[in-house]
Formats: C-alpha cells, sequence, structure tokens
C-alpha cells in the first residue's frame, strides 16, 4: 500500500469516527450533574464568641439552613458536643461548653426537630491546646451531628 493510500485511508477513518460524535445524545443537565441527597448524615459547627455561650445571628442560620435542608427527613439522632477554648478554667470552661451544646439543642429543638433523640454533651477544654502549648480559638464551638433518613 503507497503512503497516499495510507493517508487517504487514515483521513476517512478518522472522518468517520468524527462524524460518530455528533450523533451521540446531549445529556441534560440533570444527567450529568447528581442532586446531592438530603435525608442523610450531616455534620455541622456551631461557632461561639469569646467565653459566650449566646447563639450569634451566623449560629442561627447555620442552624436553621440544617433544620431546612432536613425538613422531611426522619431525625434518628443528633449529637451535640460543645466545646471551648483553653482561656480560663478547667470548670468553667466545661460548664461554658455545656451551655453551648444546650443553646444549640434548643435552637434544632425550636426549628421542629424532635428533642427525644438528641445526644448532649459537653469536652469543655480537653484537646484545647496543641501538644506545642498553642491555644485553639476554633475550639468555641459546638459540633452537632445529625443521622437523617428518607422517612418510611
Amino acid at each position: 500500500m503507497s503512503m497516499r493510500a495510507i493517508v487517504v485511508t487514515a483521513a476517512v477513518l478518522a472522518g468517520v469516527g468524527l462524524s460518530g460524535c455528533g450523533m451521540t445524545k446531549m445529556s441534560t443537565r440533570e444527567q450529568l450533574v447528581a442532586t446531592p441527597a438530603t435525608c442523610v448524615a450531616q455534620r455541622f459547627d456551631v461557632y461561639f464568641a469569646d467565653s459566650e455561650a449566646g447563639l450569634t445571628p451566623a449560629a442561627r442560620q447555620a442552624i436553621g439552613a440544617t433544620a431546612e435542608l432536613l425538613k422531611g427527613c426522619k431525625i434518628n439522632r443528633v449529637q451535640v458536643l460543645g466545646l471551648a477554648d483553653a482561656r480560663g478554667g478547667q470548670a468553667a470552661n466545661l460548664n461554658l461548653s455545656e451551655r453551648r451544646a444546650q443553646a444549640v439543642a434548643a435552637a434544632l429543638t425550636e426549628a421542629g426537630w424532635p428533642a427525644p433523640v438528641f445526644d448532649v454533651s459537653a469536652a469543655g477544654d480537653s484537646g484545647a491546646t496543641t501538644d506545642a502549648g498553642v491555644r485553639e480559638p476554633l475550639r468555641r464551638r459546638t459540633e452537632v451531628l445529625v443521622e437523617a433518613v428518607n422517612p418510611t
């Protein structure tokens, strides 16, 4: 086979292959982008001001957004863990973290979540200082873990 015949054959095959690309069915956005399931386990943090247990507007917004996201889901369990930074005494930090956890649990109950499924606990300042002695200010928060499923 001559070089010219090889080039012509390759060009024809390439053209046939490319023409097949134009004949594929276009996918819709819904087919390309999966909608995340909402009735699944969720985790979110609620942050607090220094030495405060009151909910900030941003904290209320985070709670409200998650409550809305899980509206219609069956909430099996909600774990609320209050944390505190290393500033202050150990007993005071434990008390503060307990009040933070209770404030978040109360706000979730107000948002319509079933109260009997709550597991509220506090860690105080345990783990709030790194091995190098650095205080962790981002410990001024409450971690919320939600076990949600589709209603049956």
